[in-house]
């Protein structure tokens, strides 16, 4: 495994495509290969729909890798993008600088087996009153199956950051409920981030960062950082069975990970214990975290099976956490388990002490050409930092403007298996340390004076 470097600026240097970061971290094969194999189809607009849209891309019908000729900002103007049709890979690694930025808006994937990397879903209340009723996730898988979601940053969702949900006890047995909801996705080296709190969602309080939803199996959570979410990193509902390795929540606020099946969700069906296995992960309180906040919390009535090992919880000032608490006065019951109850086969897993430096060099879209809000964010988990927010406003003017800019797609500069560049460089690649600097911090660094 390749040494990565140490300390806070270092964190930054993207010197290392991200090809070479996943081919240091190994993992299992991934449960899907995508659209691999088929068309290519280019995205050369940014309107939100019409010829050229990604729109129009993602609904097309087939094997099919989406490709990005144009980069900037796509306005979905307060709707969800739907993605049904299967055997999709979305590339954002390949449009040209500042990348693909969706905002006002998020997507609802319902299809299967779908590859997305390095986009960008901020999607913000827009000036929506508060309990008004927009309430969009920005990425929700919908009874999908057979996805893999990398190297993604999702920001100021309304509901939850990044989710795998579905219908609860759609079929006659468990084993029909959990094929017919969400099942097989892996969620690696995203950034789920700011969850917007007292906002427009019909509920009120509503900061999350993901949900998996009743009966969901198969869910993989690897080298993810969850940042100023007031819960859910993750929720885990009745049923589901989660791999959590190697992530990073920073700041979450009333609680971090926990499970909760729900008498009143489940009235009339059989309760089935869930599984969580959780190995190597941190979490790291921030101004807003409840003191002694546990890493794991339990609800509701259900049974939770439970293997736990290098789990590393703290305070904002470094004082152990303790792993376990729950919440409710009811029957549920933690059930220790002896071994993993999900496979850790072919993953190199970190210790917790080295996760927090490595995660914020890889987690989130385009560790190598980062955008304003993203940097912004990794820098203040690394200097303990930032705030759980009600508005997309109280951490700078909003959604970002972007200048469109356009490069043409050359399948010959690339592998079309992986979509990796065949040179090693991504498009916008930059050396160094990528800092959000004001005109003055650039003078200053410059030695003017």
């Amino acid at each position: 495994m390749r040494q990565l470097p140490l300390g806070m600026i270092a964190m930054l240097m993207a010197l290392q495509p991200v090809a070479a970061a996943r081919d240091a971290m190994a993992a299992p094969a991934d449960p899907t290969r995508g659209g691999a194999g088929g068309r290519i189809i280019r995205v050369t607009t940014l309107a939100k729909d019409g010829p050229g849209s990604f729109k129009e891309a993602v609904e097309a019908k087939g094997p099919r890798t989406v490709v990005f000729e144009v980069g900037g900002a796509i306005d979905l103007g307060r709707e969800t993008l739907t993605i049904s049709e299967p055997y999709l890979t979305i590339a954002g690694q390949t449009a040209p600088s500042p990348g693909i930025t969706i905002i006002r808006g998020g997507i609802d994937l319902k299809g299967h087996d779908v590859i997305i990397s390095h986009l960008r879903v901020m999607t913000g209340a827009d000036g929506q009153p508060h309990f008004s009723g927009w309430e969009a996730d920005a990425f929700s898988t919908v009874a999908a199956h057979h996805v893999v979601v990398e190297n993604c940053s999702f920001l100021w969702a309304l509901d939850e950051n990044m989710s795998a949900s579905g219908p609860r006890f759609n079929g006659a047995s468990v084993q029909e409920w959990r094929q017919n909801t969400s099942h097989d996705i892996v969620f690696r080296n995203n950034l789920a981030a700011e969850g917007l709190a007292f906002s427009s969602h019909p509920k009120g309080e509503h900061s999350k960062g993901s949900l998996i939803h009743d009966n969901a199996t198969n869910i993989v959570f690897y080298r993810n950082v969850f940042a100023h979410n007031v819960e859910r990193s993750p929720l885990v509902k009745g049923g589901a069975q989660v791999l959590m390795v190697n992530n990073l929540i920073y700041n979450p606020g009333h609680r971090a990970v926990h499970y909760n099946l729900m008498n009143l969700e489940w009235t009339r069906h059989p309760y089935v214990t869930g599984e969580i296995t959780a190995v190597g992960n941190v979490m790291r309180g921030g101004n807003d975290t409840d003191p002694g906040l546990p890493f794991l919390t339990l609800g509701g009535d259900g049974d939770l099976a439970y293997y736990g090992r290098d789990n590393r919880a703290v305070d904002r000032f470094g004082h152990p956490l303790p792993q376990f608490g729950r919440y409710g006065e009811t029957r549920a019951r933690l059930l220790p388990a002896k071994a993993p109850l999900a496979s850790l086969a072919g993953y190199d897993i970190l210790p917790s002490g080295a996760v927090e430096t490595s995660l914020l060099q890889t987690a989130g879209a385009r560790p190598w050409d980062r955008a304003p809000d993203d940097i912004r964010v990794l820098f203040f988990v690394a200097e303990g930092r930032g705030d759980i927010i009600d508005d997309e406003h109280e951490v700078g003017p909003g959604y970002p403007v972007m200048k469109e800019t356009r490069a043409a797609f050359d399948p010959s500069a690339w592998d079309l298996d992986t979509m990796t560049p065949k040179n090693g460089l991504y498009p916008g690649q930059k050396a160094g340390a990528q800092e959000k600097l004001s005109p003055r911090d650039v003078a200053s660094r410059q030695g003017a004076g």
